[in-house]
């Protein structure tokens, strides 16, 4: 999927793919290394997790290496349909070329949760204002609190989640499938909802919807003037978030605990960069963030120099 170009707007150089697919690879590992080399052959960043349950990640490149990655892809009959949605933007917002092996492709943490098995009702984007609008509807949003903080649907519940693992726990302590018959979720890409929703009918719950594609699809597929959809999307990646038109934010990103920060954080007096932000101020110890320091000075180094700069995710200064 894609976003519509004119003769008059140039489209920017670098195509933004975030894929996906439950399937079963009971060869995932034998699958790493040439898929890497894929990646690297065609100049694509970015990381994809492999597991026995599938595929999933975002990855960057120009037009010719992103269709050289789907056609390789492709090529394998599992992966013939494979869900992708493309963006676009000026730089890459990867640094690293990555892929990982996993015991899930989105960690829910409840064994016998399968997808290929077993999985709610999609809900095409075009079809989404209907099913929400519904007040029977229980509308759940899947993802993590900071991301609901920055954008959602109206009428949307966030469940205040820091982790999708926590997920199971969120829904036994509040809903009951006897008094909550309908339920639609959504997510960013449309693979935790995915999953969310083969847990639920695990679960009991009947009537279960998820938003095909995720908070993306539908950003791309429905007109602003008819969205339900307040605020922007976080992603993935160094863009932080997008607006409806799928074009960069106004968010950054806070280095050292990787939140999203708005212009006002960054006016704030806890804000120094790559170091601390309103967010993790208070809780990043001083060895912590004496190695984000140190990372900030290696990062204007090479900022310097004209190199590339390691601004990838660093799990010692992940905020926990």
């Amino acid at each position: 999927m894609s976003v519509s170009n004119t003769a008059s707007t140039p489209m920017p150089p670098i195509v933004v793919a975030a894929l996906y697919k439950f399937v079963t690879l009971n060869d995932f590992e034998a699958l790493r290394e040439p898929l890497r080399q894929t990646m690297l052959d065609n100049d694509v960043k970015g990381t994809l997790l492999l597991a026995k349950e599938g595929i999933n990640g975002t990855v960057a490149g120009n037009r010719e290496g992103i269709d050289a990655l789907l056609t390789w892809l492709t090529a394998d009959p599992r992966l013939a349909d494979i869900d992708h949605k493309e963006s676009y933007c000026d730089e890459t917002p990867f640094y690293r070329t990555k892929v990982k092996l996993k015991k899930e492709i989105v960690t829910l943490g409840v064994p016998d949760i399968d997808p290929n098995d077993t999985v709610g009702t999609y809900v095409e984007p075009e079809n989404w204002n209907d099913i929400i609008a519904d007040p029977e509807v229980l509308v759940i949003d899947t993802r993590n609190d900071y991301e609901v903080a920055i954008g959602s649907f109206e009428r949307a519940i966030d469940p205040k989640t820091t982790t999708f693992r926590e997920f199971p726990e969120y829904v036994r302590e509040h809903y009951d499938p006897e008094k909550h018959k309908k339920v639609a979720m959504f997510c960013t890409g449309g693979i935790r909802c995915e999953k969310a929703s083969s847990f639920m009918l695990k679960e009991g719950f009947e009537e279960v919807y998820h938003l095909k594609g995720g908070v993306l699809n539908y950003l791309e597929k429905v007109p602003e003037e008819q969205s339900l959809w307040k605020g922007e999307c976080f992603v993935f990646d160094n863009r932080v978030t997008v607006r409806h038109d799928l074009s960069k934010g106004e968010f950054e990103q806070c280095h050292a605990c990787r939140m999203p920060i708005s212009a006002e954080d960054m006016q704030s007096s806890a804000y120094e960069p790559g170091i601390s932000c309103p967010h993790c101020i208070d809780s990043l110890p001083e060895k912590t963030r004496a190695a984000a320091r140190e990372r900030q000075r290696q990062i204007d180094l090479a900022k310097q120099r004209g190199e590339p700069h390691p601004l990838g995710r660093d799990t010692r200064l992940m905020k926990k």
